[in-house]
């Protein structure tokens, strides 16, 4: 019998009179052995968190959220569970980790003591006991000095340390289920490769089941046994791994394939996007959901809801012409890289300088909190951003990548050395100088769920800098810059809590570009961005720094996103910059060991991939010779 088994799971949430309701995920079937890892793919909105939540009785009660049904964890049905043994089940049997670690942690308790109620509400340990508990999936989740983390509280930490104590408090009371949303979002390449070996090894040893959502098919290539792909609330394909990545019979895979960065790309390739975006749902289509968007459709596709049928090897897919798969169209297939901008004399001088900065935290201790120490965050770090151009920061998390950009944003004073912007010395900026730095200078946040404010609707959140500055801020500016990130009008009038994490990254980077800056600092900017609005997101930003001369400080754990994006890379490792060059040398003949080590870690690299049906796909690669035989090569 398998570990989970869900059957014609459809979740309905039922909208106030007069709107109609919205059906998020629709007859969805999925199963899970014990030791098996399943990866659950597909864009911002798809259903891939509500079906996870389901598994978790996380979902609105009635009225407001309707499921029908059953979902059978070692044969107990979830679904017929009260509060009292809801409480029981999660954590012990089902665990979660949610994409935001900012708001799954307590801000209120340390670390330690989070992880030690975790356990000891399902187990019947002693405080000492729970305690060491709590260190060993620490050191699993290879969170450094593990002893000394526990006294510290979330903010403390960088974001990839949050997202390795929200996995430490996930695997400490040992689940037969793991969720993962999104679990490496966060993390840097090192990190993300030893920690989903470490979940990897957990579903082995303690025969636990993971079901992984994300959006990184390098991640998915090489960790999951078997893949769903869901578009509209519905899995329009499934099997496993090696089918699906190989062999895709669905359009829609094959454009989500096409749409990833790879690392043997040339540099600054255009990325394939799709067009256009995912049905609303209050307004599914009558035929197949992803027709409006499919550069392949025929007229049967816009009437016909093609079924999930199964194929060879339990691959199923869901498309008129599965049984006969085709060729990646060539509007698929990646460009020539974009052209280089002009710049100007004017733009010769960096527009950014790094002058030998350093910047410390003290330390405090004792019961007077007097300061014992110093944290060395950046040490003596020089480094030039040139206009036009983009630098790409790079480094595990904790290395000074966010507290160097801090420091150019003027949320820190250097300890030593100075910054400046365009001349401006941005420690000591006159009046006319810091009304400029505030316009020219733009930030996306790794965090978007913290970056945004809950209390103000979208349209608010894209007036407000607009406004400030005296610049327009009517109908057809918002729309255009909701259109430039994948988005429609009908968000302006709607909250952040509206949206998934994707969407509401992308509505931070309009805020950005709403007052088209010479500098946007881009911390994580896309990490959390399906893998297909990245494309469109990268593609816009290149196309503004070719039309506008924009430049970009690009801080990123993906290194494929940095191939397509970079013109000159710096690798920070513990607060120093270890390594910097052209995108073009560092890729080719890295100096430094730390940079090689990093490559060879990064999802796709020959160090790392574990071979899917023996090597991992090719988005470009021929998925069928048999062009007789499909119809729609003869379009």
């Amino acid at each position: 019998m398998s570990l989970l088994e869900i059957e014609d799971l459809s979740v309905t949430f039922n909208g106030t009179p007069p709107g109609p309701p919205v059906r998020a995920v629709d007859s969805v079937n999925l199963s899970l052995d014990a030791g098996e890892t399943l990866a659950v793919v597909g864009e911002s909105g798809s259903g891939k968190t509500v079906t996870a939540l389901s598994l978790l009785g996380l979902n609105p009660p009635e009225p407001v959220c309707s499921i029908t049904g059953s979902v059978r964890l070692d044969g107990t049905d979830l679904r017929t569970l009260d509060s009292k043994e809801w409480r029981a089940v999660r954590g012990r049997r089902v665990a979660m980790v949610f994409q935001d670690p900012g708001s799954a942690l307590n801000p209120l308790l340390t670390i330690g003591t989070q992880i030690v109620d975790a356990v000891r509400a399902h187990e019947r340990l002693t405080r000492a006991q729970a305690r060491r508990r709590a260190v060993e999936a620490l050191e699993q989740a290879r969170m450094p000095e593990p002893e000394s983390r526990l006294r510290q509280y979330p903010h403390e930490l960088s974001g990839g340390m949050r997202q390795r104590a929200a996995i430490a408090l996930a695997i400490a009371a040992r689940p037969r289920l793991l969720i993962a949303d999104e679990p490496t979002t966060a993390l840097d390449v090192a990190v993300q490769a030893e920690i989903m070996a470490m979940l990897r090894s957990l579903c082995v040893d303690l025969g636990m089941g993971l079901i992984l959502i994300t959006h990184d098919l390098g991640v998915v290539a090489e960790q999951a046994d078997r893949v769903a792909v869901m578009y509209a609330g519905r899995v329009v394909e499934s099997g496993p791994a090696a089918h699906v990545l190989n062999r895709p019979r669905m359009p829609y895979t094959q454009a989500l394939l096409a749409a990833t960065p790879r690392l043997d790309a040339a540099a600054r390739t255009r990325l394939v996007s799709i067009e256009g975006q995912p049905p609303r749902l209050r307004e599914r289509p009558s035929g197949c959901s992803f027709a409006p968007r499919c550069p392949v459709a025929v007229d049967d596709c816009a009437t016909t809801a093609p079924p999930l049928t199964v194929f060879d090897d339990d691959h199923a897919a869901a498309c008129l012409f599965a049984d006969a798969p085709v060729e990646m169209p060539a509007m698929w297939t990646a460009s020539a890289s974009d052209p280089e901008p002009v710049v100007t004399a004017a733009a010769e001088s960096p527009l950014v300088e790094f002058d030998a900065v350093n910047l410390r935290y003290p330390v405090r201790g004792g019961a007077l909190r007097r300061v014992t120490g110093h944290v060395h965050a950046v040490q003596d770090v020089g480094l030039r951003v040139e206009a036009g151009r983009t630098l790409a920061l790079v480094g595990e998390s904790g290395s000074g990548k966010t507290s160097l950009t801090k420091l150019l944003l003027r949320l820190e004073r250097p300890s030593g050395g100075t910054v400046r912007y365009d001349g401006i010395d941005v420690t000591r900026p006159g009046p006319a100088e810091l009304r400029r730095l505030q316009r020219e200078v733009q930030v996306v946040f790794q965090n978007p769920y913290a970056s945004l404010d809950p209390r103000l609707t979208v349209r608010q959140i894209l007036q407000e800098p607009l406004r400030v500055h005296g610049l327009d801020a009517d109908e057809d500016t918002l729309t255009r810059l909701l259109r430039d990130v994948g988005l429609d009008s009908f968000a302006l009038d709607r909250f952040p809590s509206a949206f998934s994490g994707g969407q509401r990254q992308r509505i931070a980077i309009a805020r950005a570009l709403a007052l088209r800056p010479r500098l946007i600092v881009c911390d994580e900017a896309v990490s959390a961005l399906d893998v297909s609005i990245q494309a469109q997101v990268l593609n816009l930003l290149a196309d503004l720094q070719a039309e506008h001369g924009i430049a970009y400080l690009f801080i990123t754990h993906d290194l494929a996103v940095v191939r397509s994006v970079a013109h000159r890379i710096a690798v920070m490792r513990h607060g120093r910059i270890v390594e910097e060059g052209t995108a073009e040398e560092i890729y080719a003949a890295p100096a430094h060991d730390y940079t090689r080590e990093l490559l060879a870690s990064a999802p796709g690299s020959s160090g790392t991939s574990r071979a899917v049906g023996g090597a991992r796909p090719s988005p470009t690669a021929p998925i069928s010779q048999n062009k007789e035989r499909s119809p729609l090569w003869r379009r």
